[in-house]
């Protein structure tokens, strides 16, 4: 084959026109995929994440579709000055700027006041670090009820006036009671003390003599049986 007859293939209108129709599909596939990617991912888009802070979750969750975004609970809380289902925290928080379509996480109020274990205090410590403790775990506590026992030590719990121990679960709306000692012995510990010359008088008394009898001494100077008899052998006459 000629070159002049191959170049004139090379440039024939046929060819020509596939390759331009080739350009132009790969052209707008790249066109398709940037404006496709930056619509897809919200390029450039930014909205302003609310505070949802103490709302209620119907509101809260009524707001944000108006922005198009989403809310999901992730977990649960309990405040006891705030109503059921009031929002306690959020994830992101406030001001923070997300795309159309992104979830918001929220923690919620539950409705139920949570069951916490009493912790080991009854008979362990003192009414202070008792007081310290339970404060710090929720309880709510009630005024001390003071019983015979060591002073300011720890004898039990009451919950609506039955006994708890270590481990029971108690909800801490429930006001606890704390027994706590007086410094007072109890009837049942008290000691009697007796006067050991009173018991004395008292078996005197009882047998009418006295048990101990006085022993007489002798004198070291007067003479013995043994000089005596001596004596007396000495002197027959006598």
């Amino acid at each position: 084959m000629k070159s002049k007859k191959f170049f004139s293939k090379f440039l024939s209108r046929y060819l020509c026109g596939n390759l331009a129709a080739m350009a132009m599909v790969v052209f707008l596939l790249c066109v398709g995929v940037k404006y496709g990617i930056d619509i897809y991912t919200h390029h450039g888009e930014a909205i302003p994440v609310p505070n949802l802070l103490h709302k209620n979750f119907n509101d809260a969750q009524y707001i944000l579709n108006e922005l198009g975004l989403n809310i999901e609970v992730s977990d649960t809380g309990y405040v006891r000055s705030l109503p059921p289902g009031c929002i306690l925290m959020q994830n992101p928080p406030a001001g923070e700027h997300v795309k159309s379509g992104h979830i918001i996480y929220v923690t919620i109020n539950a409705s139920d006041s949570p069951m916490i274990p009493i912790p080991d205090v009854i008979d362990n410590c003192s009414l202070r670090e008792a007081m310290a403790k339970l404060t710090a775990m929720g309880f709510r506590l009630g005024q001390p009820k003071y019983i015979p026992g060591e002073q300011d030590w720890v004898y039990g719990l009451l919950v609506n006036g039955r006994q708890v121990h270590a481990g029971d679960k108690v909800s801490v709306d429930s006001p606890l009671i704390i027994e706590v000692g007086n410094g007072k012995l109890p009837a049942s510990d008290s000691v009697n003390f007796v006067d050991p010359s009173e018991d004395e008088q008292d078996q005197t008394d009882e047998g009418g003599e006295d048990p101990f009898q006085e022993v007489q001494g002798t004198d070291p100077n007067a003479p013995s049986s043994e000089d005596n008899s001596s004596s007396n052998q000495a002197n027959p006459d006598n």
